[in-house]
C-alpha cells in the first residue's frame, strides 16, 4: 500500500504550530524567570529534544520470510459505519527479485488513489521506487509523490488552494528500511512475537520529510468467511516523528492517528483490513476485501 499515514497537512499547518509553540516558549520563559528555576528546567527540556532527534530512533530492514508472486485481488474502502466510498483493485507481478505492485482505488465522488510500487526481494524487502497520486474532492490537497529509492530523489506535485500547481525536487538519504508503498507486504512478514518492529518513511507534507512507523502486535482476533473460522494478527502502526518536529507534535496534540492492520498468519499470510486516515486530519477509513458480485 502507498503512503496513508498523515504527518501535517501542509507548511502553513505546519507553521501555525511553530508560531503556537513559540508563543508558549515565550510564556514558559517569562514564568521561569519569575520561579528563579530557569536554567534546570531548560535543560530538562534540552535534554529530552535531544533524545528525540532522528537518529535515535531505529529501525529494521524486514527480512523475506514469504516469497512475493503473483496476485490480483479486489478491495473495498468503507467508513467505520460501512458505507462504501471505492472500490479497488491490487494486481502484482514477480519477475524473479523484482516486484511490481498496482494498487488503485476509485470513488464513488471521482476521487483517485493510485500507488505503484517496485521493490526487491533478495533476502529483505527493498523499496527500488514508489509513485503514489490522489486526487479529487475525497482528499484535501491534490498530491503526485514518486520516490526514487537507489538515487534519493523525491518529488512531489501538489496543488495549493487557489489551483496554482507547485513542485518541490528534492534529493534525501533514504535508509534501507524505507517503507513508501510496501507497509501492506512488509507487514505479512512480521514476526509477531517480536514486540516492536519500526521501519521508515517519507511523509510528504507537501515537503518530504523523513520519519518511522512503529508496528506493535496486539494479539490474534477471530474472524470468519462463510463456514470458515480464522484468527488474524492484530497489529498498530504508530507514526514517531524525530527532533524538535516530534516533540511540538505531541506538545500541541497534533500527533498523526494510529493505523490499524489485520493480518492471516501461517503458511500463507494474507492481508483482511485496515483502518485508519488516507491524508492528514481526514476521517478513519477501511480497507477490506471486497465481495463477488453476482455473475
Amino acid at each position: 500500500m502507498g503512503d496513508t499515514t498523515p504527518i501535517y497537512g501542509d507548511d502553513a499547518e505546519m507553521n501555525a504550530v511553530m508560531e503556537e509553540a513559540r508563543r508558549a516558549r515565550h510564556g514558559l520563559r517569562i514564568e521561569l524567570q519569575r520561579s528563579g528555576t530557569r536554567s534546570t528546567l531548560i535543560a530538562i527540556l534540552l535534554a529530552c529534544v535531544a533524545m528525540l532527534q532522528p537518529n535515535a530512533l531505529f529501525a529494521d530492514t524486514i527480512p523475506v520470510r514469504h516469497t512475493e508472486g503473483l496476485i490480483h485481488g479486489f478491495l473495498v474502502v468503507r467508513t467505520l459505519e460501512g458505507k462504501a466510498l471505492a472500490d479497488g483493485q491490487m494486481t502484482q507481478d514477480a519477475r524473479g527479485d523484482r516486484v511490481t505492485n498496482h494498487l488503485i482505488f476509485r470513488f464513488k465522488d471521482g476521487s483517485i488513489y493510485e500507488d505503484t510500487t517496485i521493490f526487491s526481494q533478495r533476502g529483505t524487502f527493498r523499496l527500488l521506487s514508489d509513485h503514489l497520486i490522489r486526487r479529487g474532492p475525497s482528499f484535501k490537497q491534490p498530491m503526485d509523490t514518486s520516490i526514487d529509492a537507489s538515487t534519493g530523489q523525491v518529488k512531489v506535485r501538489y496543488t495549493k488552494d487557489k489551483g496554482k500547481e507547485k513542485v518541490i525536487a528534492q534529493r534525501m538519504e533514504l535508509p534501507p528500511d524505507v517503507a513508501n508503498g510496501l507497509l501492506f507486504t512488509l507487514i505479512k512478514d512480521i514476526n509477531p512475537s517480536v514486540s516492536r518492529t519500526t521501519v521508515s518513511l517519507v511523509a510528504t507534507t507537501p515537503k518530504p520529510r523523513l520519519v518511522k512507523l512503529a508496528i506493535l502486535p496486539q494479539g490474534e482476533e477471530p474472524f470468519t468467511i462463510g463456514s470458515f473460522r480464522h484468527n488474524a494478527m492484530h497489529y498498530v502502526v504508530k507514526v514517531e516523528i524525530g527532533g524538535v518536529t516530534g516533540f511540538l507534535a505531541r506538545l500541541m496534540g497534533k500527533q498523526p492517528a494510529d493505523t490499524h492492520i489485520w493480518v492471516l498468519g501461517g503458511e500463507a499470510p494474507a492481508f483482511v483490513k485496515a483502518e485508519g486516515p488516507f491524508y492528514v486530519g481526514g476521517p478513519i477509513w477501511r480497507i477490506q476485501l471486497a465481495s463477488a458480485g453476482l455473475f
